[in-house]
C-alpha cells in the first residue's frame, strides 16, 4: 500500500527548499563580501622594520601599526578592510572597492613623522607636540589650500619661534614629513619640488597654539596630509614586498564570467545526473541547489570574503557533492540487480557506500587544510570555500539525498520499479539465486587489467623519465609569484598591438622586453624583472587609465617573497602527500597508501610537464590546482580500493598471485563506470571554467583538467597495478595473506575454528 503522507512530505520539503532559495537568495548574496579581484581594489604585503633601524619589532608594535593603518584606511571610505599580521614582521592589507589606489598606497606606507627644524636641520619640535586629531584642511584668506594644526603647549611653540627669530637671516621654521638623515634644507630649497612641506620665515615670537602649513597644496593633497597627521605616525618603517591591484571593471567582468561558467557547469551536471540515474539524479539535483545555498549562507554568516579562486572552489565543490551521490546510487543499483527489494537495496547501498564517501571527503579535507595553512590571501580563500563545500556536500549528499530518497522509498511508490533507478529488468537476478554484488557481470569482464601490469608501469616510468628531460630543457615559465618582478595587465575594449603598447611605455619611460597578449589581444601583459616603486606604479596606472579608460592590474613580488612562496608550495605538496599516505595506510593498508600517493604524485607531475611543454605561466593558483587534483583524484582510487577490499575480504585469503589478480580485476571491472562518472561531474565544471571563466583563472582550470584526466588513468593503470606488485611480494614472503580482520573472541573458553 502506498503511503501518500510520505510523498506529500517529500514534495513539501522540496517546495520549502526551492521557496527558501528563491525568496532569500538575494539577501544571502548581499551579505557576502566580494574580494578585490571581483570588485577592484588592491592588496599589499609590508615588511615591518624598526623606524630607527635599531630596536626590535614586537607584537605590541605590530598591533599598534595595525591600529594606525586602520585609522588611515577609514579616511579612504573603505568599508571592509582586511589587515592581518603575518609571522613576526609582516602586515598584509587588503582593500576591496577602493577607488583611488595610488592615494591609498601613499596613505598606507607614509610614515607621517612630522618634524619642525631650523634652517640647519636641528630638531625643534615633532608630531608629539600636536593635539591629536587637530589637523584640518582649509583655505586661507588668499583662497589657498593649507593645513592647520594645534599645539599642545603654546609656551613651547613661543620659545621655539623666539629661537628661530634670533637666527635671522636663516629664520625659517622648516616643516618636514618623514625627514631622513642626509636631507638638508639649504640643498632642498633650491629644488623645484623640495622634500620639505613648507619653510615659513619667522620674524616674531608667536604666542599661539595655532600653526599653519602652507605650500603648493591642492585641497585634495591638503586633506591627504591632514588625514595622515590625524591618524598618527607609524611606529615602524613599512617596505612593500608584494602587491597586486585589480581595476573595478576587470573585477566586474571576472565576476560575471565566472558566474556564467558556474551556471553552465551546474546545468551540465543536472542533465548528466538525470540522464544517467533518473529519479536519484533528480533528487541529487535538488540537494545540489540546497548545497549551493547553504555554502553561500555560511560564507555570509562568517562574514567571509569571496574571491575568484573561491568561486572556483565553490563550483568544484558542486562536482565533489555529486561524487557522493554517484557512489551511493551505483551501490543501490548493484543491490537491485542481485534481486533485493527497493527498500533493502536503498538501505544496503547507503551503508556500503558510506566508507568510500567518508574516506574521499577526509582525504580532500586534508589537502584543503594544507592549502589553508600554507596558502596566502586568495589561496586561503579558495581553501576556506573548499573546506566549507566538502563539509556541506557531505551533509547534503549523505544525509539530505538519503532523507529525500528515503521518503519516496518508504512510501512504497517505488516498489518493483527499477526503471526509475535506471536498472533494466533483464539485469535483475532472482534473490533465491544467492547472487551477490561480488558476482555481478559487467561490460568489462573480458578485460584483464592486471595481465599487462608490467607494460602499464613501464609506460608510466617512461613518461616520468621523458618528463624530467622536458622539464630540464624547457623548464617552467614561472610567474612573478615565484620569479619575482612586476606584472601589469592593460585592458582595452579594442584589440591592442605591440607597437601601440611599446609606444605608450616609451612615453612614460618604462620600456619592457616582455609584452604578451591575451583575450583576443584586448589585454596586454607587460612584465618587468624588478619590482616597480610606488611612484612608477602610480605613473603607469595614470597613463594607461587615461589612454584606455580602465585601471591596469599590477602585481609586484620581491625576490624574498618569491622564494618563500615557492618553498611554501613545495612544503604544502610534501605534507599533503605524507598525510594522505598516513590516512590511507590507516584506513586500508600501507601498501595501498604508497601506491595511491605515487599515482597522485604522477598526476601532479603530468601537470608540470604539460605547463613546461606549452610554457603556461606557473603562479600561486597553479599550486592550488595541483593540490586540488591530489584531493579530487584520490576519490577514484578510494572507490576502487574500497571495492577491492570488499572482494578480498569475501575471498578470505590470498594463496597465490592469481588470487590477488582476481581481486584487483574484479574491483576495477565493477567500479570502472563509477570512476568515470565521478570524475565526469567534476570535469563538467572544470571545462565550463575553461570555456566561460575569466582569463585570470584559465591556467588554474587547465591544470585541473590535465590532472583530473591523468587521474582516471593513473588510478586504474598505476595505483592498483602497484598494489598488485606490492601484494605479490608480500605473498612471496608470507606464503599466505589473510584478507579478513581478526575478530575478538567473545569468551576465552570457547574453541576457535
Amino acid at each position: 500500500m502506498i503511503k501518500k503522507s510520505k510523498i506529500i512530505t517529500f514534495f513539501l520539503i522540496v517546495a520549502i527548499i526551492f521557496g527558501t532559495v528563491i525568496f532569500t537568495a538575494k539577501p544571502v548574496l548581499d551579505k557576502i563580501n566580494l574580494g578585490l579581484d571581483l570588485q577592484g581594489g588592491f592588496e599589499v604585503l609590508y615588511q615591518v622594520e624598526p623606524a630607527d633601524g635599531k630596536s626590535k619589532v614586537t607584537n605590541e608594535t605590530l598591533k599598534e601599526t595595525v591600529a594606525t593603518l586602520d585609522q588611515r584606511i577609514n579616511t579612504l571610505g573603505v568599508t571592509e578592510p582586511v589587515i592581518t599580521i603575518e609571522g613576526g614582521n609582516r602586515i598584509r592589507v587588503q582593500l576591496a572597492g577602493v577607488t583611488d589606489q595610488t592615494e591609498a598606497r601613499k596613505i598606507l606606507s607614509t610614515q607621517a613623522v612630522l618634524s619642525f627644524r631650523d634652517a640647519n636641520d636641528k630638531l625643534m619640535m615633532d608630531g608629539s607636540d600636536l593635539v591629536p586629531g587637530s589637523a584640518k584642511a582649509v583655505t586661507n584668506d588668499k583662497n589657498q589650500a593649507i593645513v592647520t594644526l594645534e599645539m599642545k603647549n603654546k609656551d613651547k611653540f613661543a620659545s621655539v619661534t623666539k629661537t628661530i627669530v634670533a637666527k635671522a637671516p636663516d629664520n625659517q621654521l622648516v616643516i618636514w614629513l618623514d625627514w631622513k638623515e642626509g636631507l638638508k634644507y639649504k640643498t632642498e630649497r633650491v629644488k623645484e619640488k623640495p622634500a620639505f612641506l613648507s619653510a615659513p620665515n619667522v620674524d616674531r615670537e608667536l604666542d599661539t597654539k595655532k600653526v599653519e602649513i602652507s605650500g603648493s597644496f591642492t585641497m585634495d593633497s591638503a586633506k591627504e596630509l591632514a588625514n595622515l597627521l590625524n591618524s598618527g605616525a607609524l611606529p615602524v618603517k613599512l617596505t612593500e614586498v608584494y602587491s597586486t591591484s585589480v581595476g573595478a571593471q576587470f573585477g566586474q567582468d571576472a565576476l560575471s564570467e565566472t558566474v556564467v561558467a558556474g551556471l553552465v557547469g551546474v546545468i551540465a551536471i543536472f542533465i548528466f545526473m538525470m540522464a544517467v540515474y533518473r529519479l536519484p539524479g533528480i533528487i541529487a539535483s535538488i540537494t545540489l541547489v540546497a548545497y549551493t545555498y547553504i555554502v553561500l549562507l555560511i560564507l555570509g554568516l562568517l562574514n567571509a570574503t569571496l574571491t575568484l579562486p573561491g568561486i572556483a572552489g565553490l563550483i568544484l565543490g558542486i562536482g565533489m557533492a555529486v561524487d557522493a551521490n554517484v557512489i551511493t546510487y551505483e551501490r543501490i543499483r548493484e543491490e537491485l540487480k542481485v534481486g533485493k527489494s527497493t527498500k533493502t537495496a536503498f538501505d544496503t547501498g547507503g551503508k556500503e557506500s558510506f566508507r568510500a564517501i567518508f574516506d574521499g571527503n577526509i582525504s580532500t579535507l586534508i589537502v584543503a587544510g594544507v592549502l589553508f595553512y600554507f596558502g596566502s590571501s586568495s589561496i586561503k580563500g579558495f581553501a576556506t570555500v573548499l573546506i566549507i563545500s566538502i563539509l556541506v556536500s557531505f551533509l547534503t549528499a549523505v544525509w539530505g539525498s538519503r532523507a529525500l530518497m528515503g521518503l519516496l522509498v518508504s512510501s512504497n511508490a517505488l516498489n518493483n520499479k527499477p526503471g526509475l533507478f535506471a536498472v533494466r529488468r533483464k539485469d535483475i537476478h532472482d534473490l533465491h539465486e544467492g547472487k551477490q554484488t561480488f558476482d555481478l557481470k559487467t561490460h568489462f569482464d573480458k578485460y584483464d587489467f592486471v595481465k599487462h601490469h608490467r607494460a602499464f608501469l613501464t609506460t608510466f616510468a617512461v613518461i616520468v623519465v621523458i618528463g624530467i628531460v622536458i622539464l630540464s630543457v624547457f623548464k617552467l615559465n614561472l610567474g612573478i609569484d615565484f620569479a619575482s618582478g612586476t606584472r601589469a595587465e592593460v585592458t582595452s575594449t579594442q584589440a591592442l598591438t605591440e607597437e601601440q603598447i611599446n609606444k605608450d611605455l616609451k612615453e612614460i619611460d618604462m620600456p619592457s622586453d616582455d609584452v604578451n597578449f591575451q583575450n583576443n589581444n584586448k589585454t596586454a601583459v607587460i612584465s618587468y624583472k624588478g619590482a616597480l616603486t610606488q611612484d612608477e606604479i602610480a605613473k603607469f596606472k595614470t597613463h594607461f587609465k587615461k589612454a584606455y579608460g580602465t585601471d591596469p592590474n599590477i602585481s609586484t613580488v620581491t625576490p624574498t617573497v618569491g622564494q618563500e612562496l615557492a618553498k611554501d608550495g613545495l612544503w604544502a605538496l610534501a605534507i599533503a602527500s605524507l598525510l594522505i599516505v598516513v590516512y590511507i595506510a590507516f584506513r586500508f593498508e600501507l601498501s595501498m597508501g604508497i601506491a595511491t600517493i605515487l599515482s597522485l604524485l604522477f598526476d601532479a607531475f603530468v601537470i608540470f610537464i604539460f605547463f613546461s611543454i606549452f610554457q603556461l605561466e606557473v603562479d600561486l593558483t597553479f599550486i592550488a590546482a595541483v593540490l586540488t587534483v591530489i584531493g579530487y583524484s584520490i576519490n577514484d582510487t578510494i572507490v576502487t580500493a574500497d571495492r577491492i577490499r570488499d572482494v578480498s575480504f569475501k575471498m578470505g585469503r590470498f594463496k597465490k598471485p592469481e588470487d590477488i589478480a582476481f581481486a584487483v580485476n574484479h574491483g576495477l571491472r565493477q567500479t570502472f563506470i563509477r570512476s568515470i562518472n565521478t570524475i565526469l561531474t567534476v570535469l563538467f565544471t572544470v571545462i565550463a571554467l575553461i570555456i566561460f571563466g575569466n582569463e585570470s583563472i584559465l591556467n588554474f582550470s587547465i591544470a585541473l583538467l590535465v590532472g583530473l584526466v591523468s587521474s582516471v588513468f593513473s588510478s586504474i593503470f598505476m595505483a592498483m597495478q602497484l598494489w598488485y606488485v606490492f601484494k605479490k611480494r608480500e605473498l612471496k614472503k608470507k606464503g599466505v595473506i589473510n584478507t579478513q580482520k581478526k575478530k575478538k573472541r567473545a569468551r576465552t573458553d570457547q574453541p576457535v575454528v
